[in-house]
């Protein structure tokens, strides 16, 4: 089975701070997002990859798409970007919609670098059983809280399945391979304390505790 990773880097070269796109902050209006301790959980059972059809339409990109991630380390809010990559954006909704990331886990946390999840079969191989191509401008940078898909090395820039990445660092250096989807505009802190759960020495970015999807909500404004 494929596993799906980002590009090896040297994490010595990360610096924190900023995002990709606009410098100019959202004007979405979104309720607290409550920091909570991370639970202790158990894995959930794995299911097997999907075989599901990728959607017909996009989002529509006058509306402000959001997706609300619910962890056993808290909740975090993502921004989605439809004019960017409108097919993994409209993939992302359509498969949180079917309940595709429901217990599910973040089965890659390098510390300085990345969070990633979106897997139903918990190994880093799965997905749901096609893919999307939205491929980044040559310019697309991936830096703190943007949120874009993970793709196996072979496949062309902007291949996307399910499995999608956290920045949780600026990386100057991982080059515009993967679509951009969003970027967390609230509940940061969440994404953080999930980042500090890694090995820094381990490259595979094995987690050293259980963190867990227990749903991903749709919202339209």
């Amino acid at each position: 089975m494929r596993r799906l990773a980002l590009i090896s880097l040297s994490l010595g070269v990360l610096v924190a701070g900023g995002y990709v796109g606009s410098s100019r902050s959202a004007t979405l209006t979104t309720r607290t997002v409550r920091i909570a301790a991370c639970k202790q959980v158990s894995k959930p059972e794995p299911r097997s990859s999907g075989s599901l059809k990728a959607p017909t339409s996009t989002l529509d990109p006058s509306k402000r798409w959001t997706l609300t991630f619910r962890t056993s380390c808290g909740t975090f809010l993502v921004l989605l970007q439809p004019k960017t990559s409108p097919h993994a954006t409209s993939s992302l909704v359509a498969l949180a919609r079917k309940h595709f990331f429901d217990n599910t886990i973040i089965h890659r946390i390098v510390p300085g670098f990345v969070i990633q999840g979106g897997d139903p079969t918990q190994t880093g191989g799965g997905g749901p059983g096609y893919t999307t191509v939205d491929t980044p401008g040559a310019g697309t940078r991936y830096r703190r809280g943007v949120v874009a898909m993970a793709k196996a090395p072979a496949e062309p820039r902007g291949t996307a399945g399910s499995q999608f990445f956290v920045m949780t660092a600026d990386a100057p250096t991982l080059p515009a391979d993967y679509a951009v989807v969003g970027r967390v505009v609230s509940g940061m802190p969440v994404v953080t304390r999930i980042g500090k759960l890694g090995d820094p020495t381990d490259p595979n970015g094995t987690p050293t505790k259980t963190v867990t999807v227990s749903r991903v909500v749709v919202g339209k404004h």
